[in-house]
């Protein structure tokens, strides 16, 4: 399977999350939870100090309004797929179970066999279960993770990112992350997947809206491929490069200079005409010591997007053992989706999460050194106009 992008066209057009949110349950005091209540009896080693709907939370990382919504995205695709699957006790595992099991997985990163044994399914069940809810959540939930479509959304996610650190007409901060693999030294394929840190992993790219939400994500890709080439292979870079992407409204700065719309990354990307990276070196005049300073700073959504989304969804956080890598692209794209329906969905529980930002220890920063002269005129133009905006 080739690389996942995030801004692929979905087949059907979904509901919106508010509708169905609340066609489910709009209130984690709504709708019935025996299912919950038969299923937390059931659980070996999950035992909490929470009793009810906080311990509902503590197995499953999300509150039951969301668990509600995911539910509703999900059900019809699950339900038309035959499967009589029972717990160990001969006791049939009801749709809701069957959700709740693949979420634990995704969330909790632990073995099959340890979630099976948690669940009391044997760990081939919980297997089947997870694909099943990821095959269904990436086709149902992909419009959680689209491209700004309106100028009103746009100048918003503009707004916002203005109130940062002061960039002006800011669409977005691009980055990315690897997700590590146990892979057998004895087959000559795992060679493809030794990084520069020589671990074995999957990198995943992501631009990020000031509110820690993925706008678009490219995945599949091995993680020795330096960011700029895996930005370069993405349908974002070709729609950029086409004037189909970030080519919306211009500003006007003082002495009649205009600024496109355009995103920003560290030096592991081109400083191009719709990309803005630092300035590179240590000894930098004022001015530009000061705009990096409020790059790094506006930058910071972007880490934190990513610590959290592996924090969350802990099965892309640690080392996957011998994963299947042309389904792995799938699962992490259905957690950035997950990621993405927490924050749509206002779930208190990203509230209760720290606000970390070190999500790829061990990797060391590679410079791309590229530059475009159209770039370098429009970073240069930024920069002097911050440097104006510097209290006296």
């Amino acid at each position: 399977m080739g690389p996942v992008r995030g801004s692929k066209k979905r087949k059907k057009v979904e509901k919106k999350p508010e509708e169905n949110a609340s066609a489910s349950g709009s209130s984690e005091k709504e709708g019935s939870v025996d299912w919950w209540d038969e299923l937390s009896k059931r659980m070996n080693g999950l035992q909490s100090s929470s009793k009810g709907l906080d311990k509902f939370k503590s197995v499953l990382k999300i509150s039951q309004r969301t668990f509600n919504y995911i539910c509703s995205l999900v059900k019809e695709d699950m339900m038309a797929k035959p499967g009589n699957f029972t717990f160990s006790n001969g006791k049939p595992v009801s749709f809701e179970d069957q959700v709740a099991v693949a979420l634990r997985r995704l969330s909790s990163g632990e073995s099959l066999v340890n979630v099976g044994d948690a669940f009391g399914l044997h760990h081939s069940t919980v297997s089947q279960l997870t694909w099943r809810f990821v095959e269904s959540m990436e086709e149902r939930g992909l419009h959680h993770l689209q491209w700004p479509s309106t100028e009103a959304e746009m100048a918003e996610i503009k707004s916002k990112f203005e109130k940062i650190q002061g960039l002006p007409n800011c669409c977005g901060v691009i980055d990315a992350t690897h997700v590590m693999m146990c892979l057998p030294s004895s087959d000559p394929a795992s060679k493809v997947w030794l990084d520069h840190e020589k671990n074995h992993s999957m990198v995943l790219q992501a631009i990020v809206d000031p509110e820690m939400r993925f706008r678009d994500i490219v995945t599949g890709w091995p993680g020795k491929l330096e960011d700029w080439l895996v930005f370069q292979s993405s349908n974002f870079y070709k729609l950029c490069n086409k004037g189909e992407r970030l080519n919306g409204k211009k500003i006007e700065l003082p002495e009649e200079t205009e600024i496109r719309e355009y995103i920003i990354g560290d030096l592991g990307y081109p400083l191009l005409p719709f990309m803005v990276v630092p300035y590179e070196g240590k000894e930098l005049p004022e001015i530009r010591a000061e705009f990096n300073r409020r790059h790094s700073a506006t930058r910071l959504v972007a880490h934190r997007a990513l610590a959290r989304l592996k924090e969350m969804w802990k099965i892309i956080q640690g080392v996957m053992w011998r994963p299947d890598k042309h389904k792995l692209p799938r699962i992490i794209l259905v957690c950035c989706l997950l990621h993405n329906i927490i924050i749509d969905l206002e779930d208190d529980v990203q509230d209760e999460m720290s606000l970390s930002h070190d999500h790829d220890a061990g990797y060391h920063q590679r410079i791309c050194g590229s530059f475009d002269v159209k770039g370098v005129y429009m970073r240069d133009k930024l920069s002097l106009y911050l440097s104006e905006k510097l209290p006296p």
